[in-house]
């Protein structure tokens, strides 16, 4: 268990899912891990959406003396003044994949085993993990390698000061080998480089932030967790923005404009996905066996809008009160929308008591032009299809 405490609204002491060993108080008691019930986290969200990411403290009453005194700076830890990459780094150069090829080196600052599975099962390399203040220049384990990898984890960048020496030491070799940075990866790679990096006011985290490749402008959803991002305004030259977030246009990984070193903040080897920006990993090792990498381009057709004049627009099945509601928005707005395109709209709708199945016209809620009240089935829904002759 990764995190130091957990606050909840509301929690079930019956736990029943059928994979279940044991509950949750059960797993947090096994290690020591504080949790608290009965807190209402939404206005713990609005704090947190005003103030940005803050520390916090979990208290029980034991019955001391000193419960609810006020609060004081000593009373908490800031964990982003600690060096938390050499907390859960390695303390081992380990091996995997032996005699594979290429041969590539990781530097694991809290590295996610998925990263070795993808790259030892997947794309059979060599990947030896080394610690995080492992000194390249020296090798003092004198590790062949053809690729260097940099792996995510938690906290400050700024605090790995070895790793980054490294790889200035890396990006400075001719001829150049590759490099791939993920997560935190890609900030020691832009501070090596002799990029800024600064610290969100709430971090990007889950599974469906969309980022844009800057070389296609195709939008990729990618999962993340990071309170800390690049400043691309402080890239040097021959470096660029490789991705940005859609949502807030934050930087999202760099690239060498000469060389093959780049990076990405995101996780494209997500274990649970989504897995669209996997072939990152192939571009990565194709580099390193000395395979050319074309510009992946995506699919032009997708900007070309096909014009259509006659839809048939298909309701729900037959309803009873109370169950109508949703499904009458979602059509009446779709046919707001096809008509804002000036598109013919039949619909077919059983349901006669909807918004969607009105007559009334106004432009607030246009009108479909043609309505069949008649059940939603197969044979019925194509001899309407056959009489109108639609194109979509």
């Amino acid at each position: 268990i990764h995190i130091a405490g957990l606050v909840v609204s509301s929690y079930s002491w019956e736990h029943s899912h059928w994979a279940a060993q044991k509950s949750l108080a059960d797993w947090l008691k096994q290690y020591n891990i504080p949790a608290v019930y009965g807190v209402d986290t939404r206005q713990l969200t609005k704090t947190l959406r005003e103030h940005g990411t803050i520390v916090g403290r979990l208290e029980v009453d034991t019955g001391k003396d000193d419960f609810g005194r006020p609060a004081s700076q000593d009373m908490f830890e800031d964990p982003n003044k600690r060096n938390l990459v050499a907390e859960v780094s390695t303390k081992e150069v380990i091996v995997y994949g032996k005699g594979q090829s290429p041969k590539i080196i990781a530097y694991d600052c809290g590295m996610k085993y998925n990263i070795i599975r993808y790259l030892v099962d997947t794309h059979k390399v060599q990947l030896t993990v080394v610690p995080f203040n492992y000194d390249l220049k020296s090798n003092p384990e004198n590790v062949e390698w053809e690729g260097l990898f940099l792996s995510n984890g938690p906290g400050d960048p700024t605090m790995c000061a070895d790793t980054i020496e490294s790889i200035k030491y890396a990006l400075e070799l001719s001829p150049p080998r590759p490099i791939f940075g993920i997560c935190l990866g890609s900030q020691l790679l832009s501070l090596a480089a002799g990029a800024k990096t600064y610290k969100l006011k709430y971090g990007n985290r889950g599974m469906n932030q969309p980022c844009v490749d800057l070389r296609t402008g195709r939008c990729y959803i990618t999962p993340q967790n990071h309170g800390y991002a690049v400043d691309s305004d402080s890239l040097p030259p021959l470096w660029k923005p490789l991705f940005i977030n859609a949502n807030d246009q934050t930087n999202e990984g760099i690239i060498h404009t000469t060389k093959p070193f780049f990076s990405v903040q995101f996780h494209p080897e997500a274990s649970g996905g989504p897995f669209d920006t996997a072939f990152l990993f192939q571009k990565f090792v194709g580099e390193t066996l000395g395979e050319t990498q074309p510009v992946v381009l995506q699919d032009g057709l997708s900007y070309k809008r096909k014009t259509y004049k006659k839809v048939i627009l298909v309701g729900s099945g037959g309803l009873s009160i109370g169950q109508a509601g949703e499904f009458d928005y979602s059509g009446s707005q779709c046919i707001k929308a096809l008509k804002e395109e000036n598109i013919e709209v039949i619909l077919i709708n059983p349901n006669i008591a909807t918004v969607q199945t009105s007559q009334e016209k106004d432009e607030v809620s246009p009108h479909a032009d043609r309505v069949y009240f008649l059940p939603i089935k197969p044979e019925i829904v194509m001899d309407i299809v056959h009489k109108e002759k639609p194109d979509g």
